[in-house]
């Protein structure tokens, strides 16, 4: 397994940009992302997860090491 950080971001309804940094263990970049997309979007409430599907979720990822 590999450790791949992943930042993911959304404006919310007040124009303020909302982001987290997820460092996730996986043994490829697609599935980083989706198990930190995973965990974002269960952490988030009903009226957030509506503001990030109206304005998108930008996903930026990395590997952090091995």
């Amino acid at each position: 397994m590999k450790a791949f950080e992943v930042q993911l971001r959304y404006r919310d309804r007040n124009e303020e940009s909302k982001e987290s940094t997820v460092i996730v263990d996986a043994s490829s970049l697609p599935g980083a992302v989706a198990k930190a997309a995973r965990e974002f979007v269960k952490s988030l409430d009903r009226k957030q997860r509506f503001d990030m599907n109206k304005n998108g979720l930008e996903i930026t990822a990395k590997s952090s090491g091995a």
